[in-house]
């Protein structure tokens, strides 16, 4: 058996491939199968593993991190005691400043990791928020899109988590593109799906789409390992708590990437498939 890449209009399609020889005749059986089903239900349990790793990781971090800030902020204070001078105070003061914002953002990290409050809102309420953040922070020369789904029904997701998942993508997207580029935020209602092993009738599936270069291929297995990034200055958490948070309220993050179109889908389910 062999693997074959096939198109149907603008969607690729990866095949396999069998050949036998026809009995009593000078001819072969081709017989093609699509497997993409298989290759994406292997792609959501590594996926999934990846995350469940994550996690683990993310939260040892943050304790490895913040045991040591509360001993340096406590030598900062002694020091400052002892200094008279009012000016070399003020260094001491900067260092307590800076150690309390740090161990802020650690608890901001292991409190985004809890149990979701749900409610039951519509998705462009998180779209649209994001959206408001992304037009103030992003360049002059990056445009942003909406192309949204008026028609969907409400979602029951906690609302500060999917805000903050959603961020991270869209950021970690802009941050792609530099100064230049296109991001497109889109909403879809997507039909019998399976996320995390379980079908669903109904997932919404929130999508961050730029034009920039594209995810490396060295990146593309590990893209949501913690400080997995491509950015010299990027931290690479941002798509790693992204993932945890949707995780954490049933869904999945997935994507697909090539030079000039990369899309990242916040694919979240619809409690009974959309039924009131």
């Amino acid at each position: 058996m062999h693997e074959l890449a096939a198109r149907v209009g603008d969607k690729r399609l990866v095949l396999d491939c069998r050949a036998a020889p026809l009995d009593g005749e000078r001819a072969l059986v081709l017989e093609l199968l699509d497997t993409e089903r298989d290759r994406k239900v292997r792609r959501e349990a590594a996926l999934v593993s990846q995350q469940q790793l994550s996690r683990r990781i993310i939260r040892q971090l943050a304790h490895e991190v913040k045991n040591p800030l509360g001993g340096l902020r406590g030598a900062a204070q002694l020091l400052e005691r002892q200094l008279p001078d009012a000016e070399q105070k003020a260094y001491t003061r900067v260092i307590i400043e800076e150690a309390d914002r740090l161990a802020a953002l650690v608890d901001g990290i292991l409190r985004a990791g809890g149990a979701p409050r749900p409610e039951e809102l519509n998705l462009h309420r998180i779209t649209e928020h994001v959206g408001q953040l992304i037009e103030a922070e992003k360049p002059a020369g990056v445009e942003l899109v909406r192309d949204y789904d008026p028609s969907l029904p409400s979602i029951t997701v906690d609302r500060n988590q999917m805000i903050q998942a959603f961020l991270n993508i869209a950021r970690n997207a802009m941050q792609a593109l530099g100064e230049r580029g296109r991001l497109t935020f889109r909403t879809r209602a997507l039909t019998n799906v399976t996320l995390s092993g379980e079908r669903h009738r109904l997932v919404l599936s929130a999508e961050v789409e730029d034009n920039g270069p594209g995810i490396p291929d060295e990146l593309r297995e590990t893209i949501f390992y913690p400080l997995v990034t491509g950015r010299a200055t990027g931290t690479g958490l941002g798509l790693t708590i992204a993932q945890d948070l949707v995780s954490r309220n049933g869904g999945l993050i997935e994507f697909e990437s090539q030079p000039g179109r990369t899309v990242f889908q916040m694919r979240l389910p619809v409690p009974n498939g959309g039924r009131h």
